[in-house]
């Protein structure tokens, strides 16, 4: 009967509970909050980067139609002529991109470096193809300063960076900018407004001048004519007859788009670990409401016999829980953009996978992801609410005001689990959509669900073996008669437990295998104790190699017994997908021995070059070992200007393990490198100190190499009046890294990365284990009349409570064998598909005992003690004479 005094009967009902118990609303209200706080604040932060990188990368490219780059290395300047001339184009704008490290040069050895892109461009083609890059002379420079050689001019964040005076400062500053084994002096003339990391522009002859790189292009940004089939121009230009097969047409927005499906994976990965502690608060809303349900029995009854049907009862209990939700969403709205202004703040939008290292974001709120968000928080806790008010719904009134409550004990139905384990076998097996491992999610879920919906099945399984050997102690025997007759009931409320103990258990043993994995990668991967690399590593591409020759003649010098070179270098195979990594080394007649195989090497067929692909690849490209590889064979054809560089067929003989480069990397050996590119320039050089050789002494001599090696550079220009060799007391040009503390840095940046995770996984475990303690509390509590009739029976107080804390134990015990079992299948997932689906690498299980040992006893001494705490209040004398009410 739906009437007006019925409605207002019930929600004054449900208000005054809220009212009295505002500890209890407070619990549930901060589960969804958490819950949507972190979910919604990882969002935000990654929305906020993305969104500042685009906008730089928009910037710095400008508004071209097209983009012509290189698979890897350069372009030749004999290209941009013919490409200029085509009728079908406008504007064609050559460009030379450089890295390198900067100081002001009237401070050289005060300030550290910073990393420095430098760009040079047309000066004339700027402000209609990228007005961001415009170079803005100060006042009283020369009329030909956007053309003066070792000019540049700085953007705002290179400006604060470097500590640049303001416009009007005389003498203009001057700049050190080191790249390789060269220290370059330039003058600053103006700024740029381009957004984004430090960025100086320059004139691109100025630019080849400078960096001793005449004739060589990185990019050539296209405007075509009004009207020009973009499809039937990409096929003419590469008809052309100088078109490079290494050459690449992009789209202005591909970069943008690359980072945005790298980051993608690790994003999707945040977003469902913060969700966990929302799906474990959905449990603490349950628990909650499960206590409030069984507190208010009698008054559920007497409403019932007041009118109200089971019907309005059920969304009664649906409605508070749907109001908790609102409450929660709302506040954890509010938290989660607190959260994610102060980690914009204090990590630049980097939340560890380091996608978007050094980007300065703004916050960028978006009303309909909170609405989604939101709209989780009051799913979750309706969800949570769904089962305390069917209970509501189906409670007997009579019984219920004579105090017999609900004897429903029955064990439900197993196969409703099995149907769901089978089901999330299933979903677990199927490929990754769109790159992100959607079925291996909704199979976690299952998993988790099926679980749980086995465990009645399974305590009344495990309870009919327990009951003979408690036949002979009557105290035992009392709690294990009970615990079969109110099974069912106390299976929910131990699926609380199992799903905070399945969940955390899961990740651990995660994380654990991960981190595993990566020591024994870095075993295998770093050989020598000692390894020599250029001081610009934070530059990073060419500013960051060392010089040809530079290898050999560190083998020569006294003290060394081995050394062994690597190369890496970037190669963009497909426009669509971030650039793979070019690593050369000596593999020798055993590649095995340098690189961690997941197999065998094959046997490289005559004639053919031997190359050994990252799991990445495999999964990104398709390829397999025993096939050749023409795309590869493809990008190392020789360019029209190189001579040097011969075709290859290149042949997969093998993959490798790499933890590092979730984008892909080949490993070839260093001498078809250098035959094929004629590059014999270095990254690092593995070093073998001879036996008991004086380190300290080796490294000067090494510095003393690195230093004539500089001095013997070849200058960029004989105008640009660049100082070509560092002055005495200048920063070391080299700089040494043991593998010791290499493996060290790699840990503290696998915990960085992971640093969310345990705090989401702690926020997991906490709001779990408040909801054991309010599972029990509800659970005991309710059996208030029962505690009194045993005390008139002749059970001591201390008897009730031996029998309810031993219930307790057991019951959390059962909960943490169930948690640690489902959680391990859980991490089954997630070690074997998720994250191999994920970032396209694969690693072993590593079970932590000791760490599942803790997490165990943390659940089952949290029910002991909470159960004996809520006897305490239930077997007093209220119990007593809740039993004489009855007569």
């Amino acid at each position: 009967m739906h009437n007006a005094p019925m409605l207002a009967l019930l929600r004054t009902f449900s208000w005054q509970d809220l009212r009295h118990h505002p500890w209890r609303s407070a619990a549930a209200v901060a589960a969804v909050m958490l819950g949507v706080a972190l979910a919604f604040a990882v969002h935000v932060i990654n929305a906020s980067a993305l969104d500042e990188f685009s906008q730089a990368v928009r910037a710095v490219n400008g508004q071209p139609d097209l983009e012509v780059r290189p698979m890897q290395g350069t372009l030749g300047e004999d290209l941009f002529a013919q490409i200029a001339t085509h009728p079908d184009v406008a504007r064609a704008n050559p460009v030379l991109e450089a890295t390198a490290m900067a100081r002001p040069a009237a401070q050289a050895l005060g300030n550290a470096p910073i990393p420095l892109r430098l760009l040079g461009a047309d000066a004339l083609l700027l402000p209609a193809m990228a007005p961001a890059l415009m170079p803005r002379p100060w006042e009283g420079a020369a009329r030909d300063a956007l053309f003066a050689p070792a000019t540049v001019y700085l953007n705002p964040a290179a400006l604060q960076a470097l500590g640049v005076p303001p416009e009007g400062t005389q003498p203009r500053p001057t700049l050190q900018l080191q790249t390789g084994l060269q220290t370059l002096a330039v003058q600053v003339a103006g700024t740029v407004s381009a957004p984004g990391a430090p960025l100086a522009v320059m004139d691109i002859g100025a630019a080849q001048d400078l960096l001793g790189r005449v004739g060589q292009l990185t990019r050539i940004d296209l405007q075509l004519q009004p009207g020009t089939d973009r499809s039937a121009f990409r096929q003419a230009l590469q008809a052309l007859p100088g078109w490079p097969a290494q050459a690449t047409l992009a789209e202005p927005g591909d970069a943008a788009q690359r980072v945005s499906n790298l980051s993608r994976a690790y994003r999707v990965n945040l977003t469902v670990l913060a969700l966990v502690a929302l799906f474990t608060g959905a449990f603490l809303v349950f628990s909650v409401l499960a206590l409030s349900v069984a507190q208010r029995g009698p008054q559920f009854a007497l409403l019932a016999v007041l009118g109200a049907t089971p019907r309005q009862r059920l969304a009664l209990v649906l409605a508070e829980s749907a109001l908790l939700g609102v409450a929660g969403s709302l506040a954890g709205l509010a938290l989660g953009t607190a959260l994610a202004s102060a980690a914009l703040q204090l990590l630049g939008g980097d939340l560890g996978g380091g996608y978007f290292a050094g980007v300065q974001p703004r916050l960028q709120w978006s009303l309909s992801a909170a609405l989604l968000y939101g709209s989780l928080g009051v799913a979750a806790a309706v969800a949570g609410g769904w089962w305390p008010a069917r209970a509501a719904q189906a409670l007997p009134p009579a019984q219920t005001l004579k105090g017999l409550g609900s004897a429903s004990g029955r064990a439900g139905r197993g196969w409703v689990g099995l149907v769901l384990i089978a089901a999330s076998a299933g979903l677990a097996a199927l490929p990754p959509v769109f790159g992100i491992p959607l079925a291996a999610y909704v199979a976690i879920g299952l998993l988790l669900v099926g679980g749980i919906a086995l465990l009645p099945w399974g305590v009344a399984w495990l309870l009919q073996r327990l009951q003979p050997l408690a036949a002979r102690h009557p105290l035992t025997l009392l709690a294990l008669e009970r615990a079969r007759r109110m099974r069912g009931t106390a299976a929910i409320a131990v699926g609380g437990v199992v799903a905070s103990l399945s969940l955390a258990v899961a990740l651990t043993v995660m994380v654990a295998s991960f981190r595993g994995s990566v020591i024994q990668w870095l075993d295998a991967v770093l050989p020598s104790p000692l390894y020599v690399r250029s001081a610009l590593q934070a530059a990073g591409g060419d500013a960051a190699l060392l010089p040809p020759g530079f290898a050999e003649v560190v083998a020569r010098l006294p003290g060394v017994d081995k050394v062994s070179p690597l190369r890496t270098s970037p190669l963009q195979l497909s426009a669509a997908r971030p650039a793979l990594t070019v690593l050369s080394r000596p593999l020798g007649a055993d590649p095995a021995q340098v690189l961690p195989l997941t197999g065998p090497a094959l046997a490289v067929p005559a004639g053919q070059i031997g190359v050994y692909v990252s799991e990445a690849v495999v999964d990104l490209y398709g390829v397999r070992p025993g096939q050749a590889w023409p795309e590869l064979s493809k990008a190392f054809m020789p360019a029209a200007t190189d001579h040097q560089a011969q075709a290859a067929t290149f042949f997969i003989a093998g993959v490798w393990r790499d933890y590092v480069r979730q984008t892909g990397a080949i490993t070839l050996d260093s001498a078809a490198y250098q035959r094929l590119t004629g590059d014999t320039r270095i990254s690092d050089l593995a070093l073998w100190p001879a036996k008991g050789v004086d380190l300290a002494a080796l490294q000067s001599r090494i510095r003393s190499a690195a230093q004539q090696a500089s001095a013997a550079a070849p200058a960029g220009s004989s105008n640009s009046g660049a100082a070509n060799s560092n002055v005495d007391g200048s920063p070391p040009l080299v700089e040494f890294v043991s593998a010791q503390s290499i493996r060290e840095r790699s840990l503290q940046i696998f915990d960085r990365s992971f640093a969310v995770t345990y705090w989401l996984q702690a926020v997991a475990i906490g709001i779990g284990l408040f909801g054991v303690a309010a599972s029990f509390s509800a659970q005991v509590l309710a059996r208030r009349k029962e505690f009194g009739l045993l005390a008139h029976l002749g059970l001591t107080r201390r008897q009730i409570l031996a029998v309810v804390a031993g219930e307790g134990a057991a019951w959390t015990g059962i909960g943490a064998i169930a948690g640690v079992l489902l959680g391990l299948a859980v991490s089954v997932v997630l070690v074997h598909v998720v994250n191999p689906q994920s970032f396209h690498w694969t690693m072993e299980m590593n079970i932590p005992a000791p760490r599942l040992w803790a997490l165990c006893a943390a659940v089952v001494v949290s029910g002991t003690v909470t159960a004996w705490l809520a006897g305490r209040a239930a077997a007093g004398r209220d119990a007593v004479m809740a039993v004489k009410e009855d007569w």
